[in-house]
């Protein structure tokens, strides 16, 4: 056992205790970096938040933030509104809210409550004060940690910085992370979440950027429940400074309050890195009700993120002339162990096996899947004659711009899973058979079993679940439901352009990825962004895909043990014969009998 875990329960009681009389409420917690008690204190006290159904968000900084200055003077600014105070700040706060709420029918007026606590630390412990004089002071309690391959996670998070990222000393980067969920709230053993702690921190003291920060904020089960409403006013703030010359009315009425409250103090980061578990951030009001613009008017995101990021396959991205602001990676809440297995590499080499397969289906016109069990074809070329383009997941963020779509004038942005390790494409269509017999991720990851795998059928129209483990099958039609409850909100508010909502809703049921995966050192666990990743292993995504005309409202992987089941893949590529001959069909191997051919 890695962690003292008595002495974590221990920690977590102490709090609920001391924080009885705060049951339900929401604290915001604006922590020192350099304090490192209080950062591991921070694991059992979210926990015992949680478990008093309150909500916990967190900034940890290393000097003033701007960005926090103007988060309270839009709180001070909403207490004086409460109180009945008319100045030219209040007034226009109520405009800006008055005419969202509009849409929101009170939700959003919801958001710029006040935290009920706020929590700092000094060198004895946590204080805890409501705002109105009263202060509570508690222990800081981390002594659940213990360092374990610390010099090994602080080798593999420069690694990352270095390879993956090109990070530069003058960036501004963020860098996210999971609070504990009460434990009925969560799936995975507890000590995964508590391994989380331990790479958060090796990856902020070995990222070489001057200007970082960690930030966490409590999660939702679904993404139709209220997000947790610090973050939630934050992203919204955001993105409505972001979108603040739009000619609509409701961002004149923001763009008046900016200027009052100088709210042009939320900036976006250069980079970003996250570490999450399960869970939602929750619905997105604002983005569900009215809708971020594209600077022309010709489009809208429905989450500041769209802006910030301009992701590649997004079909927002190539009408918005805005270049993105951040690159974006994440990964899951890895047990430490794997973590390092799988990222302590030489991930520019890894690069040549991606770019080897991709060269290959770029000749490709379909991809051959065959085995004595899973057998499909993957077609790569449209009614159009347009041809599916092939993408690896290795360096991906080293530029905020992507350059192959930079070669065609679009101003998109990067994003990465870590661990790396794929070459993936989005699928024109696919027809025939998968067994999915090692694990699909839905809102998180589920194991498979090969004796009782997920059974999927493809064809031009789509796909099919005909058989597999009834809690899966069943919390995909659930996850489903879900995702098309906030299309049709969408809709119903026409937050989003009607042309998206109708694509979004014809690739509901479509294909949105097949991958080969190229990871030589990711080896087999609970979590789906390692096992998508391991050499002699494939997946599908049910889904949403990575071009812009095929985006929806979920993406699940379903990985296959290409090694298990002795998968031979081969593209199949056309070639003109001489003489007025037939045209000959060259393969193009990319694995033989589960082993990467590249």
């Amino acid at each position: 056992m890695k962690y003292n875990l008595k002495a974590f329960n221990d920690a977590v009681k102490y709090y609920e205790n001391c924080l009885a009389q705060y049951k339900g409420k929401t604290f915001f917690a604006v922590l020192d970096v350099r304090d490192e008690k209080a950062f591991f204190a921070l694991a059992p006290f979210s926990r015992a938040v949680h478990n008093l159904k309150g909500d916990l968000s967190v900034s940890i900084i290393q000097e003033k933030s701007e960005a926090l200055d103007a988060l309270m003077d839009v709180w001070n600014a909403y207490e004086l509104l409460k109180k009945g105070v008319k100045n030219k700040v209040t007034i226009s706060l109520n405009d800006f809210i008055d005419m969202v709420d509009k849409k929101a029918k009170g939700g959003f007026r919801k958001i710029f409550k006040k935290p009920d606590a706020f929590v700092s630390s000094d060198n004895k412990g946590f204080i805890i004060s409501n705002g109105k004089g009263n202060t509570l002071k508690l222990r800081l309690r981390p002594e659940w940690f213990r360092k374990y391959r610390w010099d090994d996670l602080m080798v593999t998070n420069r690694i990352i910085w270095s390879q993956l990222y090109n990070i530069k000393k003058n960036e501004k980067v963020g860098i996210g992370f999971d609070l504990i969920a009460k434990a009925d709230d969560i799936e995975y053993p507890l000590e995964d979440y508590l391994d989380s702690y331990a790479l958060v921190r090796t990856a902020f003291l070995s990222c070489p950027a001057r200007k970082k920060a960690l930030k966490a904020s409590s999660v939702r089960k679904t993404m139709l429940e209220e997000g947790e409403r610090i973050g939630e006013l934050s992203s919204t703030l955001l993105g409505c400074e972001l979108d603040k010359n739009i000619d609509e009315p409701v961002f004149k009425r923001f763009k008046k309050l900016s200027s009052l409250l100088r709210l042009n103090r939320f900036k976006a980061n250069d980079a970003a890195f996250f570490i999450k578990g399960e869970g939602y951030a929750g619905k997105h009001l604002f983005g569900e009700v009215i809708g971020y613009p594209t600077l022309n008017k010709k489009s809208r995101w429905d989450s500041p993120g769209g802006i910030i990021y301009q992701l590649p396959w997004s079909p927002q991205t190539k009408i918005d002339n805005r270049p993105p602001l951040c690159r974006l990676g994440f990964t899951d809440t890895l047990p430490i162990d794997i973590f390092i297995e799988s990222c302590k590499i030489d991930w520019l080499k890894m690069k040549k096996d991606d770019d080897a397969l991709i060269k290959k289906v770029s000749q490709s016109d379909k991809i051959v899947v065959d085995s004595g069990k899973t057998n499909f074809e993957v077609f790569l070329i449209g009614k159009n004659n347009k041809r599916r383009e092939p993408l690896g997941s290795d360096v991906d963020v080293r530029h905020k711009l992507d350059p192959k779509c930079l070669k065609k004038g679009i101003k998109a942005g990067t994003y990465a899973n870590v661990p790396g390790g794929e070459m993936f494409v989005t699928p024109e269509y696919m027809k025939g058979t998968l067994y999915g017999d090692v694990v699909i991720s839905i809102d998180k990851s589920y194991v498979l079993s090969k004796k009782n795998p997920l059974v999927v059928k493809f064809d031009e129209k789509g796909y099919k679940i005909v058989g597999g483990p009834k809690s899966v099958i069943k919390k995909i039609n659930e996850k489903k439901n879900e995702a098309m409850k906030v299309l049709l909100k969408q809709e119903k508010h026409k937050s989003l352009p009607q042309e998206i909502i109708d694509m979004k809703k014809k690739n509901f049921n479509k294909i949105g990825e097949f991958a080969i995966n190229t990871n030589p050192k990711a080896r087999l666990c609970n979590y789906l962004i390692v096992n998508e990743k391991i050499a002699g292993m494939i997946h599908v995504a049910l889904g949403s895909g990575f071009e812009d005309d095929r985006p929806t409202v979920y993406h699940y992987d379903i990985v296959i043990n290409a090694k298990e089941q002795k998968l031979d893949i081969y593209g199949v590529k056309k070639e003109k014969a001489k003489g007025g001959k037939p045209v000959k069909e060259k393969k193009l191997w990319m694995m033989k009998k589960g082993k990467l051919v590249v």
